[in-house]
Formats: C-alpha cells, structure tokens, sequence
C-alpha cells in the first residue's frame, strides 16, 4: 500500500479483517506500507499491521513479494504508481477519484487493459458503491420497481473548511488534488448516480465557488519538517463548491451539489431517484435506511417505506451480524476489498474499472469547463471511452 493516513488507515482496516469477515479464494497478505518519511511509516507500518516499510513507491513496485498494489496518495501520482505497477505485473486498486486529468485517466485505463489481457486486474475505489442500502438501491432499479428514471438529485455535503483559518492543506491545491469538492466528494456522487440508475451522463451545466481564497501555509511542510512559510497566506486554488445539472442517458435529469461549507453537514450523502413507477431515498447520515415509494399502489394506502437494510438477504451482510445490528463507514472498505478480491481469485475484471473511473473524470471536466463559462451547457465526450473500453454501455454492466 502507498499511503498511510486517512484514506490508507482505512485501507488498512479492511486488509486486517476481510479474510475475518468473507470466504475468500484468495487471502491477503500485509506485505509492505509505503510513506516518504521514514520514521513515520514505519510507525504507521507497526500501528496498521504491515509486515515492513519502504519509502520510495518504486522499490515496492519492485518486490517479488508483493502481487497487489493500493494506490492511497494524493491525485498527482496516482497515474504514475498505478501504470508502473500493472505494468510490474502487479494488480492495482487505486483511490478515487482515478486521477487529476482526463489525460491521465485515459493513459490508466489503457495501461489497466493491456494488463487484463495477461490476468492483471485493476479496479478504482468507489467506496460508497458498497453500502449495502445503495447496493440494494442498484437492485431495486435494475428490476424495474422505478419504471423510467425520470429525475435524480445527488448531494455530497460537509464542513470542514467553514473556517478560514483553516490551513491551506494539499486537498485545497490544484497541482496535488487535480480540484476541490468537485473531484474530492462530486466525483463519489457522479458515480453514485450512474451506479444505481445504470445509465450515464450526457451533458452539463455547472457553476463553481471558491469562498475563502486565501488560507495560511500548514506549519508541517510534505517531508514532515517544519515549513518555513508557516502561517503565511497561500491562495486556495480549488473550488469550496459544485453544483450542476445534468442529463441522463436514458432521457432523464439530475441535479448534484458537492460543497465543503455546508455548517453542521459532516459526511452527509443524499440521492433520490424518482421514476415513473417509483421512488428511492439515501441518505448516509443513516446509512442502514433506504426510502422506497411504489407509485402502483392505491393512493389511499401509498407512502414511502423505511427498509432497514440489516437483513441476511440484502447486500454483503450474510457474513455481519443478525438483523437490526447496522453497519458503518469502515464496513464499505471491507465489502470494496472483499469484492476486488473475489474478481482476483476467479479471474475476472473487477468494478468499478479503470474505464468507469475515466467516465467519472470526464464528467468531472466537463463540470469545469461548463462553470469556466458561465454555466454553459457542455456535452460529456465519450470518444475517449468509447475508443478505451469498446462500448460505453459496457462501463456499468
């Protein structure tokens, strides 16, 4: 694994316990943990469970003993890692979203399939795909309980740098996040969308806010040492917020809203899908709920329904705990690794694909080319896929 803080602490967790949790057919070995600064990874190494560390990606890469590699890092060298590593032979699972740029996107998915062809797999982490209440949500859609989508509304919403004096961290930079609440948590609900309604975006309108657009240096520079312009002013160069609209490919509409600066929103993820046949409601900050209306019934008997997603039938959880015990956050990650693991061990192509993580990107710049002027409408370019992954439709079978 390259990376060792948030994202790679929660990776971790999930390496520890998902041979616990599934029957696997293949079992995964904690081999090595990489981080720049020596002292620090390999105290993350004892903490997390690794077996050694390295500070330099590239050694890692190297080792005969390593098979899988979990890209953890910041944007800006997740092409980089991921393309070595596949072509060392190496399978990839790599952080969304799956890059900085469409360029660097598409240079992965091709990397990604050159090494499908000789059993290499590849696979990007959309996390939230693996709730069991949205994965449920997928399966009520795909039956047909919705009838045609008609409209779906997406938020992704927090608040964790309401406060200026907030240090200008590299998720607020543009040269190592690739963009703001955009690509950090806009990309989570594109996906999402596209995920439970199995239909893509075609085009959008967008606008794009950066509210505070001066923060102070962080007083620890990259390599751990003291930063020598701490506490001086640095320009935010990533959007505070997203909102756009869309069209969907089956004729539908969706409006998303991404934003770091909802006050009191810590983790809050909505999506509701209307049809003509019905309705669904999610909303992470219950994450074990799924709302559905059936709009068949009589209208004197109809109303949304709470399911509590717990039961042994629903998604992932015949391997949990009985009925009504819920699940968390560090759940999705297991059932994401459990997943990818299983695609490994049966030699098959694992979802969501570099190709799908590509589709993402591509919406992803369009927004930013649609707010650069002034919210006109920008089609979604799926030459690119097309030309990659054969069919576009294919991207979310």
């Amino acid at each position: 694994m390259v990376g060792y803080t948030f994202m790679g602490a929660t990776h971790s967790h999930a390496w520890r316990n998902v041979s616990h949790v599934f029957d696997l057919p293949v079992t995964p070995e904690m081999t090595v943990v990489c981080g720049r600064d020596a002292e620090k990874v390999n105290a993350a190494a004892r903490r997390l469970g690794w077996l050694s560390a390295e500070t330099d990606w590239r050694r890692l890469v190297e080792r005969d003993d390593v098979a899988l590699v979990d890209v953890c890092t910041p944007g800006d060298n997740h092409a980089e890692i991921a393309i070595a590593a596949l072509e060392a032979g190496k399978h990839v699972l790599c952080e969304k979203p799956l890059a900085n740029t469409v360029e660097e996107a598409v240079a992965m998915t091709r990397a990604a399939e050159r090494a499908a062809r000789h059993g290499v797999r590849s696979m990007v982490g959309f996390n939230y795909r693996r709730v069991p209440a949205l994965a449920l949500a997928r399966e009520i859609v795909t039956a047909g309980r919705l009838g045609t989508i008609r409209h779906v509304r997406a938020q992704y919403l927090q608040d964790w740098i309401v406060d200026p004096g907030f240090p200008l961290v590299w998720r607020l930079r543009r040269d190592r996040a690739g963009s703001g609440a955009l690509g950090d948590i806009g990309a989570h609900i594109i996906d999402l969308a596209q995920f439970v309604t199995g239909e893509l975006l075609t085009g959008v309108s967008a606008l794009t806010e950066t509210f505070v657009k001066e923060r102070p240096m962080p007083s620890v520079a990259a390599d751990g040492s003291v930063a020598p312009d701490a506490g001086q002013l640095g320009t935010v160069t990533v959007d505070d917020c997203a909102l756009f609209i869309s069209r969907l490919s089956g004729g539908g509409v969706a409006a998303f809203e991404a934003t770091r600066f909802a006050s009191g929103r810590k983790n809050a993820i909505r999506l509701e899908i209307n049809g003509s046949a019905g309705s669904l409601a999610f909303d992470f900050e219950t994450m074990n709920e799924l709302s559905f209306y059936d709009h068949t019934e009589a209208p004197s008997t109809a109303g949304f329904r709470r399911i509590l997603v717990t039961e042994s039938s629903h998604p992932y959880l015949n391997a949990w705990w009985p009925p009504g015990h819920g699940l968390g956050y560090d759940h999705t990650f297991i059932h994401e690794i459990r997943d990818f693991l299983v695609a490994v061990g049966r030699g098959d192509n694992p979802l969501p694909s570099f190709a799908e993580g590509l589709r993402v990107q591509q919406v992803l710049a369009a927004v930013e080319r649609s707010a650069a002027r002034n919210g006109c409408w920008e089609e979604i370019d799926t030459a690119v896929s097309a030309a990659v992954d054969g069919d576009t439709a294919s991207l979310l079978t």
